[in-house]
């Protein structure tokens, strides 16, 4: 993403929190919405990768701040968000995009396998770890009598599959979680939303892709276009492609819009 350049306009003036603003998904969102004119909040486990995407958000002209955040750690959560609020002077959007997958295995074999702590940890942090962002989040958004929370799903939550359960479960929970504080908190000015992608285009993906082809002796562009003729469009988002949904969640144009769950997937399912 070379050359990068803010588009003052849809979110100028605005602050935006990214949780899990790593590699993927959580590193694109942050820039996508610094190029519409947000100034850019980032957490993550790892002060590396935080300050990599801070240096590319602070060389298209966007303020910045980092904290390296267990979003399991509810006080970690309320620094950051403090942080934010002190050094940047407001919290508009919070995107919840910090996540644990799941083991891959069956819910029997997680009790064979001593791996029962895996339903756990995938609750402590896709459903609680978000909350915990999400209620640090909340008191500045009242203040300004406005704010845009985000969450971020998954296809699991639609498609039923084998060895999804700790991730899937612990998703569709934060799903119900997004309905439940879009009422809670609607007459405060504070929308919730959900984005649930299918397919991404990007490194997990590409790796799946390559390793496919490997184990079935056939090309590389065979499998992707398998793939992507499971979508109506014939496709598989980009990272880019989906943070242009979580960027309109953000902006007024977006504004009558809460407690929506929006799947970003090409036409994978309806």
């Amino acid at each position: 993403m070379a050359d990068l350049q803010s588009e003052p306009g849809l979110l100028s003036g605005r602050v935006a929190l990214v949780s899990g603003a790593g590699p993927g998904l959580g590193r694109v969102a942050a820039i996508e919405l610094a190029r519409h004119g947000a100034d850019i909040s980032l957490g993550a486990r790892s002060s590396e990768t935080l300050a990599a995407v801070a240096t590319e958000i602070e060389a298209m002209g966007r303020r910045v701040t980092w904290r390296p955040t267990d979003i399991t750690s509810a006080d970690d959560c309320r620094a950051l968000v403090e942080q934010t609020v002190t050094e940047l002077g407001r919290l508009d959007t919070l995107v919840n995009n910090a996540f644990l997958g799941g083991s891959g295995n069956l819910f029997a074999d997680t009790f064979t396998s001593n791996e029962d702590d895996i339903w756990h940890r995938s609750m402590d942090t896709n459903l609680f770890g978000s909350l915990n962002m999400t209620r640090a989040a909340i008191e500045p958004m009242k203040r300004q009598g406005e704010g845009s929370i985000v969450m971020v799903g998954t296809m699991a939550v639609r498609e039923v599959k084998p060895n999804q359960g700790p991730y899937a479960i612990s998703k569709a929970a934060l799903l119900q979680a997004t309905r439940t504080l879009s009422t809670e908190l609607g007459r405060d000015g504070i929308r919730v939303n959900m984005v649930l992608p299918g397919y991404i285009r990007g490194a997990a993906v590409d790796g799946w892709i390559h390793r496919q082809a490997e184990e079935r002796g056939v090309s590389v562009e065979e499998i992707e276009a398998d793939l992507a003729s499971t979508t109506a469009l014939g496709s598989i988002p980009t990272e880019a492609e989906i943070s242009g949904t979580i960027v309109w969640l953000a902006s007024d144009l977006a504004r009558p819009v809460t407690g929506q769950a929006i799947d970003v997937n090409a036409g994978q399912w309806m």
